[in-house]
This record gives structure tokens, C-alpha cells and sequence, in this order.
């Protein structure tokens, strides 16, 4: 089976500040449903407020990050699925609980993960 990203940027989710909490429910309520059918493998939003570092070869920190992934924030899924199909399904089911189109990207194969 491959292994599937499915994300959005944050500022994809714009919904009234009322309905946050339908929101979360929803987007909770397909965690679990993907948890259940056993093909939820992680999870999880960035934390904006944590600034990315970048660590090189020698153990040397420094602030910042490739300017390509400047803009890498928002909601991440990673799901194990039997097919192209079957990720464009739950990206569906997470595009209607987040309130955004979800972008997905297929893993390369890699034996040992």
C-alpha cells in the first residue's frame, strides 16, 4: 500500500470564528473514522508559533528554513491507502470537515518505512 499526503495551507480554512468548534468536531470525527479503518498513520497542524531552524551536517542550528518551504505551515494527514482513488476519497472527507480543498501527494515506495 502507499502511503498519501493530504494537506492544506492555513490560510485555506476560512470559516466564521463561530463555527470553529463544528470545525474541530468534524475534522476529529474523520481522524477517527480513518483510525477505525485502520489507515490513518499521522496527523497534525504546524505550529506557526515555533520557527522552523535548519540543522546542517555538523550539528550547527541556524534560523530559517529553504526558501522553497517558506510557506510550509497548515494541516497534514498522512494515510496508508490501497490507491490514487481511495486517497482522493478521504481528501474529500477532509475537505468537507475543514472547510478547504485538500492537496495529495503519493509517497515514493521505500521498503523500510
Amino acid at each position: 500500500m502507499t502511503k498519501y499526503l493530504i494537506s492544506f495551507p492555513s490560510a485555506a480554512m476560512v470559516f466564521p470564528e463561530e463555527d470553529l468548534q463544528a470545525v474541530s468536531d468534524a475534522a476529529h470525527a474523520v481522524v477517527q473514522e480513518a483510525k477505525d479503518a485502520g489507515v490513518w498513520v499521522f496527523g497534525g497542524g504546524i505550529d506557526e508559533s515555533v520557527p522552523p531552524v535548519v540543522v546542517d551536517g555538523d550539528g550547527t542550528v541556524r534560523p530559517g528554513t529553504y526558501p522553497q518551504t517558506a510557506q510550509l505551515e497548515g494541516g497534514y494527514s498522512v494515510l496508508e491507502l490501497p490507491s490514487y482513488d481511495a486517497a482522493l476519497e478521504w481528501a474529500a472527507k477532509i475537505a468537507v470537515a475543514c472547510r478547504c480543498p485538500q492537496e495529495v501527494r503519493a509517497f515514493q515506495y521505500d521498503p523500510a518505512s
